[in-house]
């Protein structure tokens, strides 16, 4: 592929090569390389259950030691709320309350979440605010139908000319209630991180944004820093990171050649939360929790999640104790006795099931001198699809891996069936420890798998397109990382996809 001047200098303003452009064409001419699972990942086989006293053990171990760790909660928080409001914009393009009743447009819709929204809309925290900007849209609001009363609000919550919340980022969305105080998701972040994520009066949160969405950011910590550090007693040390442009991808057409717009200019886009691996590289920290904008609690439920993200915690430091003092074995004069027990260790507590009993310290060192992660999963309730299985690289690395259903090959009957097989999902709930026993933290960059990225179809001006994803933050960029799966109850994980999700029971605040 030959690059005319005008797309080397486009190329090189982003950040990138020609090399690695090149690198990402031939990926579309390779395709998705599916993965090969062995086995799912099980109670027993991958994935630990623990029990009460175990977790109160792990809890009083982690509250023990973190005053003298550094501590940081890591929020992917780039997100658009414009797929949380699709069935209301298509709503808002679709029904006319001249021609047609609310009724008639549900039952021929079938969207259940649309007639969720409708039937409990008072329950919404932006309620109030929605029907403000309604009546202020519409001085005669009050004399409109039912019908036209509910098109109106709709309107109101979406765009600028009311509350606008299609246009935020996901995270300073209104999600919950309390009397009189409304609360972002953002807003919520903070007060979990303080229950868990507090050491010497401080807490530490980073926030992926979107470009453009900093300042957004920055005001609403500002408006709501007073109350969030009174009810917590703690200080509040936020920042924040843009996916950087030299992590886009290039763009291609039906035929892997470059994708160009009308104006005749290659395509770049973003290249999806696995370019977040870079943003995590930035950070220096003990242990970092990490965790989606969009699954927070009410306060009343902040208790029982800080419990097991202590938990978790706990697990990890007693792991990372295990495995920094097997390092110091194996670096000076290891006995025949000490590499039979890190090969136990590896293979019992890290699931590195393809060790052959004939690896040499500087090989069984290689294996153990990772960044490590503790992964909560969740029991699946619905139908299986992606989340923790046992996985064969490349190179015939047998490991714990998370694994998106994308990743899967569901014409082979074979993993067809060990995904039918399996039993938790993921709902990215992870702690990490990103710093080697000297102190210095691993360049995360040397343990992404970039086999795992992803070609998917998308539209451009109109026109189709093959768009290049990076490998997963929690799948392929950490597909080298030392990995343990560990059981958490659902109610843990209470994230919000569609606006009518924040009407669930469990984003229904009690006199918290």
């Amino acid at each position: 592929m030959k690059f005319n001047e005008s797309d080397i200098l486009q190329i090189q303003d982003n950040g990138l090569s020609t090399e690695e452009v090149q690198r990402q064409i031939e990926i579309f001419k390779r395709g998705n390389i599916k993965v090969d699972i062995q086995e799912a990942a099980t109670i027993g086989n991958g994935i630990s259950a623990i029990s009460d006293e175990e977790r109160t053990e792990y809890i009083r171990a982690y509250e023990h030691q973190k005053e003298e760790l550094d501590l940081l909660k890591f929020v992917p928080a780039s997100g658009a709320a414009t797929r949380m409001f699709k069935a209301l914009h298509n709503f808002v393009d679709e029904f006319n309350p001249d021609k047609q009743e609310l009724r008639e447009y549900l039952d021929e819709n079938g969207d259940s979440s649309l007639r969720t929204f409708f039937n409990h809309i008072e329950k919404l925290p932006f309620y109030t605010q929605a029907i403000e900007a309604a009546k202020k849209d519409n001085s005669d609001f009050d004399k409109l139908s039912g019908d036209e009363q509910k098109k109106l609000i709709a309107e109101n919550v979406l765009y600028a000319k009311g509350l606008g919340l299609s246009d935020l980022p996901k995270g300073l969305v209104p999600f919950h209630k309390y009397d009189d105080v409304v609360v972002t998701a953002f807003e919520e972040h903070l007060y979990e991180a303080a229950k868990y994520a507090e050491s010497k009066g401080v807490v530490k949160s980073h926030f992926t944004v979107g470009q453009g969405d900093k300042e957004k950011f920055e005001a609403e910590f500002d408006k709501v820093k007073a109350r969030v550090e009174e009810k917590t007693g703690a200080k509040f040390d936020v920042s924040y990171s843009y996916q950087d442009p030299k992590t886009d991808t290039i763009a291609v057409d039906d035929e892997d050649a470059p994708f160009r717009t009308e104006e005749g200019n290659l395509f770049f886009r973003p290249g999806g939360h696995g370019a977040l691996i870079d943003n995590l590289n930035q950070q220096d920290a003990d242990l970092i929790f990490v965790k989606n904008i969009d699954n927070v609690v009410t306060w009343s439920n902040l208790g029982n999640v800080a419990d097991y993200k202590k938990m978790l915690a706990g697990k990890l430091l007693e792991l990372k104790g295990k495995v920094f003092s097997l390092l110091e074995k194996l670096q000076s004069n290891p006995s025949e006795e000490d590499s039979k027990e890190v090969s136990k260790f590896l293979v019992e507590q890290l699931f590195v099931k393809s060790l052959t009993g004939t690896e040499t310290t500087s090989e069984l060192i290689e294996k153990l001198d990772r960044p490590l992660r503790i992964c909560g999963m969740v029991k699946n309730e619905g139908e299986p699809g992606g989340g923790p299985f046992l996985v064969k690289d490349e190179e015939g690395e047998i490991s714990l891996q998370i694994i998106e259903g994308a990743q899967i090959d569901d014409n082979n009957p074979t993993q067809v069936k060990i995904v039918k097989e399996s039993t938790h999902f993921n709902p990215v709930d992870i702690v990490c420890s990103v710093r080697k026993p000297n102190g210095e933290t691993y360049d995360l960059e040397k343990y992404v798998d970039p086999n795992m990225s992803f070609i998917a179809n998308k539209t451009k001006d109109g026109k189709p397109l093959k768009a290049l994803e990076r490998p997963g933050l929690w799948n392929g960029a950490m597909a080298k990382w030392n990995t343990v799966f560990v059981e958490v109850p659902v109610t843990t994980f209470n994230p919000v996809k569609t606006v009518a999700d924040l009407l669930k029971e469990s984003h229904q605040p009690l006199n918290d």
